[in-house]
């Protein structure tokens, strides 16, 4: 069967998976380091966290900033066309945030925060 292209693949290819939400989420907050999602991130892997900014630099969400200086620094930040991402994931993080408490479910932290 072909694949269509419709918004919802196209979506899913671009945004899915286990952790490009959450690294464009933290990265909506403000520009970060590499160490800085292993912090917040502490189940990701080197591997998975490089192929996954590659990927979201690739289509266009993030932007890497290499900085000239020793030892070098390397910064991610959203492009304007992450930004325009930031109310779809305010409205995940709603929705679970509903979800948690209606199923009666732990939630360890609250951080969702809405961006105007």
């Amino acid at each position: 069967m072909k694949s269509l292209n419709t918004g919802i693949n196209i979506f899913m290819n671009t945004v899915g998976g286990k952790w490009k939400c959450l690294i464009l989420f933290f990265l909506s907050q403000k520009p970060m380091r590499t160490k800085e999602f292993y912090i917040l991130i502490p189940a990701i892997t080197q591997k998975v966290l490089t192929d996954q900014l590659k990927q979201l630099e690739r289509d266009g969400l993030v932007r890497r900033e290499v900085y000239k200086v020793v030892p070098p620094k390397v910064e991610y930040s959203l492009t304007e066309l992450g930004q325009s991402f930031v109310p779809v994931l305010n409205t995940m993080c709603e929705w679970g945030t509903t979800y948690a408490v209606e199923q009666n479910l732990e939630r360890q932290d609250q951080i969702c925060r809405h961006h105007k």
